[in-house]
C-alpha cells in the first residue's frame, strides 16, 4: 500500500471516532445552515480538524482544500493537494440516517493519485490507488457486469442548494424511470460513487457537486473499471460540478439521456 494511501486511512480512521462518538448524541449538536438546506454541525468541523492534523504531521509541504475550512498550505502551488469530506451526507448525519461517509483524495498536479472513502457506519473502507486496482476493507472490488440500461440501478442526487435546474434533474428522473432498473437518492454522493465501484450501484449522475464530493469516488470507480465523465463525456467534472458514471455497457445510454436534456453543459 502507498504510504500516502496509509496515511489518508489513519486520517480517516480517525475522523470516524469524532464522528461515531458523536452519533450517539445527534439530538445535542449544534446545526447550523451555509445556506438554505446546507448544514454544517461541530462535528463536521471537529472531523476536518482531525484529518487535517494527520495530514499536516504527515505531509506539511502539502496544500489542502477542504468542504469547512477551504484551501490552506502553502502560498505557493504544490504538487500534491489533499481535496477532504469529513463527513459527507451531514443532513443524513443530524437526521440519524446511516448513511454518510469520510472522503479523502490526493492529487498530484490536478490528476487524483489517492482515494478513501471510508463509511464508519459499517465500518467500510473504500481505497484505490492510480494504477493499482480498488478494495473494500482489502477486498478488490470491480464495477457490475451488467450490460443494459433496462437492467440497471442507478444512483442520483437531487438539487438541495439551487433550484434552477430542478425541472432538467425531473425531466431526466422520469425518463430514467421508465428506462432502468430503479433509481436511488441515499443522500451522500461520495458514499454513492463507492457503490458504483464495488457494483451495489450500476451507474450515478448528479449536478452541482464540489470537488470533494467527487475525487476520491471517482478514481475509486476507474480503478475498479468504471468510466466518469461531466456532461461532454470528458474528464473536467471536478471543476464542473456535474458527473455521469457508470459500468462500461451502462454508461454510454446513461450519459446520451441525460445529454437529450441539457446537452454538453447545464444551461446558465
Amino acid at each position: 500500500m502507498h504510504p500516502t494511501l496509509n496515511i489518508a486511512i489513519k486520517a480517516a480512521r480517525r475522523a470516524a471516532t469524532v464522528i461515531n462518538r458523536a452519533a450517539l448524541d445527534v439530538d445535542l449538536l449544534r446545526v447550523e445552515a451555509k445556506q438554505p438546506n446546507d448544514f454544517v454541525t461541530e462535528v463536521d468541523r471537529a472531523a476536518e480538524e482531525a484529518i487535517i492534523q494527520v495530514l499536516r504531521e504527515a505531509y506539511p509541504s502539502h496544500s489542502i482544500l477542504a468542504e469547512e475550512s477551504g484551501e490552506t498550505g502553502p502560498e505557493a502551488d504544490t504538487e500534491y493537494q489533499w481535496i477532504i469530506d469529513p463527513l459527507d451526507g451531514t443532513t443524513n448525519f443530524i437526521h440519524g440516517f446511516p448513511q454518510y461517509a469520510i472522503s479523502i483524495a490526493l492529487a498530484r498536479r490536478g490528476v487524483v493519485e489517492q482515494a478513501v472513502v471510508f463509511d464508519p457506519n459499517r465500518n467500510e473502507l473504500f481505497t484505490a490507488s492510480k494504477g493499482a486496482g480498488a478494495f473494500l476493507n482489502d477486498r478488490r472490488i470491480r464495477v457490475s457486469k451488467r450490460l443494459r440500461l433496462s437492467e440497471a440501478l442507478i444512483g442520483t442526487g437531487f438539487p438541495y442548494r439551487q433550484f434552477g435546474n430542478v425541472d432538467t434533474y425531473l425531466s431526466i428522473f422520469k425518463e430514467l424511470t421508465q428506462k432502468t432498473a430503479g433509481l436511488r437518492r441515499p443522500g451522500a454522493a461520495a458514499l454513492d460513487l463507492a457503490y458504483v465501484a464495488a457494483g451495489r450501484l450500476d451507474g450515478f449522475w448528479e449536478f452541482g457537486l464540489s470537488p470533494w464530493d467527487m475525487a476520491a469516488g471517482s478514481l475509486l470507480i476507474s480503478e475498479a473499471g468504471g468510466l466518469v465523465s461531466d456532461l461532454a463525456g470528458e474528464s473536467d467534472y471536478l471543476t464542473t460540478g456535474n458527473v455521469v458514471a457508470g459500468t462500461p455497457k451502462v454508461f454510454p445510454p446513461l450519459l446520451q439521456i441525460i445529454q437529450g436534456h441539457c446537452g454538453d453543459k447545464l444551461p446558465a
